[in-house]
């Protein structure tokens, strides 16, 4: 039997120049959101949560499991893109870095995690969970960079922005746990 594997990014968090990103928790919005998915019961199936070990993403995983009645694991190595090396940089600049980052994914952009090294790990630290074999949906929970390239993996694309989720954040694809066949792109965290 194919179980359902989805990927979901973080929705809308508080920005504070201030700290590190991957302190940054959701903000009102983020968590009002995450709150209306567990309603919907579109993850009743999902016996397994599994999140980055970034604030927001746990935020928004642990919000889903208490509804579910599952533990969160979490797993260090299923961050974000590092941009330890910029740190903060305000929408345009960011916006122009992570156009660089996909369109030369073999090449440190300021200082950047390379795309093609990002790549390697979400793939296996998901790679890692599914191997368990474990019954159940399983919900991977982390952020738009690397669940891009998490995404261009499964559907044989290459490297590339296009690919990236809708603006704004909050969303997920599908894939089956046997084949590891995409069964749908990106979509909205309200249309699961």
């Amino acid at each position: 039997m194919t179980n359902v594997i989805r990927y979901l990014t973080h929705p809308q968090v508080s920005i504070d120049p201030s700290i590190p990103v991957p302190c940054w928790g959701l903000s009102e919005v983020g968590k009002a959101r995450t709150e209306a998915l567990t309603v919907a019961g579109g993850l009743s199936g999902t016996t397994q949560v599994v999140s980055s070990a970034e604030r927001k993403a746990i935020e928004t995983a642990e919000i889903i499991a208490a509804k579910l009645g599952v533990e969160v694991e979490v797993r260090e190595a299923m961050h974000e893109n590092d941009r330890s090396a910029t740190g903060f940089l305000v929408p345009d600049q960011f916006e122009a870095v992570a156009n660089q980052f996909f369109a030369q994914p073999h090449i440190s952009v300021r200082g950047w995690e390379r795309a093609v090294d990002a790549q390697l790990r979400i793939v296996g630290e998901v790679e890692h969970v599914l191997a368990r074999n474990t019954p159940g949906d399983v919900l991977f929970v982390g952020h738009g960079g690397v669940g891009t390239l998490l995404y261009c993996h499964f559907s044989d694309l290459a490297i590339d922005r296009a690919h990236d989720q809708p603006a704004g954040g909050g969303c997920f694809f599908a894939f089956g746990s046997h084949g590891r066949r995409v069964l749908h792109a990106w979509r909205r965290l309200e249309e699961l």
